[in-house]
């Protein structure tokens, strides 16, 4: 039997209970396994799909945020071929999964892989994020970003040269050049963070945009792979305090925290890295939650995974997650995670990593 037809079959099979449409299973069969005898591929229903999207949430054992995969907004955009449109639909995904703070979980699904033939890809890790710079051995911004933006340079694009320069959009149509467009800055709401009770911390100039975009892993449901699938949810604040600004190779930020803090840094035993940190996560949480920004604070994320994973239970699904992912990077002891073990186990429908095709020195490969 056909691979690609048994892995349609499983996820078929599953989709269509789940839907409570088990009578429809015989019938939307023998459609795929015509499609697949004619042309080895076959295309998902708009239902399928957003199921399948969904289901791929819930099966992504590195997220501690999957109770609420059913609530996932779908943006169909398979037809689209031209640069423009793949613009203007990332774009639209911006301001709809933005909603002014209220932040709804999107994806935005372009069209599959067919023969080895990829119709779009985005070439983004996420499709908004700040510009690094290495400037005779000084680091300007994200670290992180200091390969693409050199890419991004090499295709004509510049910065300002800051902290927080947005980066452009890049992608790339049927395996050829690449196109970039940069992104209108009133569409991306960023925020900048103050300490309710630290004013000095504000002096630093932090700021971190509101919507985490995912936009360089592809998307199987089925048997079939969807190149490019931006997704979203809304940030949990360790993400930004604790990784963005406190992680080495990223801003780096924690010493200058413990500056505006005057805590005694001679030493690691007075512990001024574990006080910055919580105060740098406090800052955080409480500049988004100021301006009206969907937020989670690392325990709050820990009680709603508490009932996803009774949820799974109730539904009588077998969890997976990833433990050294699940856990915060906060405190993670006081959770009930940290005392538990997960099956990471890889499950169908599911996100996947891709080889980016660009090198340290932003060269394409």
């Amino acid at each position: 039997m056909n691979e690609l037809y048994l892995q349609a079959e499983e996820f078929i099979n599953k989709t269509y209970k789940e839907l409570n449409k088990e009578e429809l299973i015989p019938k939307r069969l023998k459609e795929i396994e015509h499609e697949i005898e004619t042309s080895n591929h076959y295309n998902h229903t708009f239902e399928e799909l957003e199921h399948g999207a969904k289901m791929a949430w819930r099966n992504a054992n590195k997220c501690i945020g999957r109770l609420f995969w059913n609530t996932l907004s779908i943006k169909d955009a398979r037809e689209i071929r031209e640069d423009d449109h793949v613009f203007e639909a990332l774009e639209s995904h911006v301001r709809y999964a933005t909603n002014k703070g209220k932040i709804r979980p999107t994806m935005t699904i372009f069209a599959p892989r067919r023969k080895g033939h990829t119709p779009v890809r985005i070439i983004n890790h996420q499709i908004i994020r700040y510009a690094g710079y290495n400037f005779n051995n000084e680091i300007i911004g994200d670290p992180d970003s200091i390969p693409f933006t050199k890419l991004c340079q090499s295709l004509g694009w510049q910065g300002e040269g800051s902290h927080f320069d947005l980066l452009p959009l890049v992608i790339q149509l049927n395996d050829g050049e690449l196109v970039w467009r940069s992104l209108q800055e009133k569409d991306v709401l960023q925020v900048d963070i103050s300490h309710p009770e630290l004013p000095d911390m504000n002096d630093l100039g932090l700021k971190w945009y509101a919507v985490p975009i995912i936009s360089d892993m592809l998307l199987e449901i089925g048997g079939i792979r969807y190149p490019a699938a931006p997704f979203n949810g809304w940030y949990m604040g360790t993400e930004i305090g604790a990784r963005n600004f406190a992680d080495e190779s990223r801003y780096n930020c924690l010493l200058a925290v413990a500056e505006t803090m005057e805590l005694d840094t001679s030493k690691a035993s007075t512990l001024w890295k574990d006080r910055a940190l919580v105060e740098l996560n406090r800052a955080v949480l409480y500049s988004f939650q100021k301006v009206g920004v969907s937020i989670v604070d690392h325990h709050t994320a820990a009680e709603q995974f508490k009932k996803f994973e009774k949820n799974e239970q109730v539904a009588n699904r077998e969890l997976t997650g990833t433990w050294s992912w699940l856990i915060p990077p906060v405190s993670p002891a006081v959770t009930h995670i940290f005392h538990k073990e997960y099956n990471d186990q890889f499950v169908s429908p599911n996100f996947h990593y891709q080889n980016r095709i660009y090198n340290n020195n932003g060269d394409v490969e």
